[in-house]
């Protein structure tokens, strides 16, 4: 596969210039060995074309900032290899997010938003001691906070997710793994009201249509659709009025 020529048609739009209409522009590059599309991207942007516009910060898929749609399909841009590719590549920015110029997006305050409108915070009403040892917590709780947690907001859920793409309040898979890593935490101690409240409608975890998109997406193979089962379960039965024992979360 090495020593292909590959074919880039990506999409071109800058927003400060809206006389100009969004078009795609064709470049050509020759393939070397193990050449990912965000290696192609700066060889483009160093050889040919340094107008062009996209986002990129760790190069090693932790940081999610290169997410963009890939042949039809929202992925990370140093983690796709071209040779998995065929020779003709289509570029474009991610949806639902704001668009900042040709591949780059807006996806830091859309995140902030989705932190402040699910309190991504532990709520306790301990005061902080620093002197104190730390709060100790059981192996299998603390797995399923690393899990959650190994999300890289990097939007590639959010940019396949049919319901986000039609309203733009949707909390989406993010958002609901976000609540999930929380109600798992001994530490917080909000209510299951208080979780109602924040992802109990069609804004939360009944607003999803069930396409599993963002499950099918997500580059870090996070299981977000058991994520979703399990938010979804909950907030039944807080609904329906299953009180928790005390001291005993809704499983």
């Amino acid at each position: 596969m090495a020593d292909r020529e590959l074919t880039f048609e990506i999409f071109r739009y800058n927003p400060q210039k809206p006389e100009t209409k969004p078009y795609l522009q064709t470049y050509k590059l020759k393939e070397t060995t193990g050449m990912t599309v965000f290696v192609a991207l700066n060889m483009i942007r160093e050889e040919q074309d340094p107008s062009l516009m996209f986002d990129f910060v760790c190069r090693a898929a932790i940081c999610g900032s290169c997410a963009m749609i890939i042949n039809g399909r929202p992925r990370l841009a140093c983690k796709t290899l071209t040779k998995t590719l065929p020779a003709k590549i289509k570029l474009f920015p991610l949806p639902v997010f704001k668009l900042i110029g040709d591949l780059s997006v807006d996806t830091g305050t859309w995140f902030r938003h989705l932190s402040l409108k699910t309190e991504s915070w532990i709520h306790t009403s301990k005061t902080f001691d620093p002197k104190a040892q730390e709060e100790r917590m059981d192996n299998k709780t603390a797995l399923e906070i690393y899990e959650a947690e190994r999300c890289i907001e990097c939007g590639c859920c959010i940019a396949g997710c049919a319901t986000a793409n039609i309203r733009e309040d949707f909390l989406g898979a993010a958002g609901i793994n976000r609540v999930a890593r929380f109600m798992v935490d001994p530490r917080d101690e909000r209510t299951p009201e208080q979780y109602f409240e924040v992802v109990g409608s069609e804004e939360g975890a009944f607003g999803c249509m069930g396409l599993m998109a963002c499950d099918d997406n997500c580059p870090m193979e996070l299981p977000l659709q058991m994520q979703l089962a399990f938010v979804r379960r909950k907030i039944a039965k807080i609904g329906l009025g299953v009180k928790e024992k005390k001291g005993v979360k809704l499983a």
